[in-house]
């Protein structure tokens, strides 16, 4: 497997801070050329889980290690910066929650435990699962896949080997092939970052497609603490012309900048 080949570079113990980080920032300029690369495949799988999420279906990512958490950063991230339902988008790790902070030994070897962990979540023919595995070859995703598909799920993946086992559990696979790691395996590095990329890029692109953004403005985020509550202010002002203090007093009544925004246009009608 390319992410288990040996690196670039060798006796790293004896080159100089400068060089290491030089080394590294080198190496991470493989990344994006990589993940370019997937975009095609990267499109099919959207297209494909669009049609299924308008109708009420979920994206679920399944992972261990590195590649789980990853998955529960993006699905984390989805309620408070486009306002959609906790339980849209779901990520799953090996392990339970508890490995999120620590491994578990041998979690990700259970071929049989993503489909329970899935299960849990009454999992239905109009979700999408997606697997995520930097070498393509983890049992836990490789079952949850096999499982999901059978049930009658969309199935896609994010991987950076070509040919692996994940792929070919998936129906709609996305490879982004970044090159031996800079410390020989370490896949939390070029690997992760490609992965983190290409959940960016699907996460986004779908809940834009799902109209949860306006020209490119996050506009039914959740006003959770002070930071978006100014920038839901600025949004507000910027589209109605009030000042900060009354943009600030129309959000806070509302809720919402989209409601925000709506409710000043239905009081002031554009003139004939």
């Amino acid at each position: 497997m390319i992410t288990e080949s040996p690196s670039n570079h060798d006796h790293l113990e004896t080159w100089t801070l400068r060089q290491l980080l030089e080394g590294i920032n080198a190496e991470d300029q493989r990344v994006p050329h990589a993940v370019a690369e997937a975009i095609p495949a990267l499109e099919a799988l959207v297209e494909q889980l669009l049609p299924r999420m308008k109708q009420g279906g979920r994206l679920f990512y399944i992972g261990a290690g590195t590649s789980g958490r990853l998955g529960i950063v993006d699905a984390s991230e989805c309620p408070p910066t486009y306002g959609v339902p906790q339980g849209m988008v779901v990520g799953l790790i090996a392990g339970g929650d508890g490995a999120i902070r620590q491994a578990v030994e041998f979690a990700e070897d259970d071929a049989d435990q993503a489909w329970k962990d899935l299960q849990e979540h009454r999992i239905e023919p109009l979700d999408t699962v997606v697997g995520i595995a930097a070498s393509g070859r983890t049992p836990y995703v490789v079952g949850g896949l096999n499982q999901a598909r059978a049930a009658g799920c969309l199935t896609g993946c994010i991987v950076c080997n070509p040919d692996s086992a994940v792929a070919a559990a998936a129906e709609y696979p996305v490879v982004a092939v970044v090159g031996p790691e800079f410390v020989t395996g370490s896949t939390r590095m070029k690997s992760g970052t490609a992965q983190k990329l290409l959940l960016n890029m699907l996460s986004t692109s779908v809940m834009i497609q799902l109209g949860r953004v306006q020209g490119s403005r996050m506009v039914d985020m959740q006003l959770s603490n002070l930071k978006l509550l100014e920038r839901g202010a600025r949004m507000v002002a910027d589209q109605t012309g009030l000042n900060e203090s009354e943009s600030r007093a129309l959000l806070m009544e509302q809720g919402s900048v989209r409601r925000a925004i709506e409710q000043w246009n239905s009081n002031n009608p554009p003139q004939s």
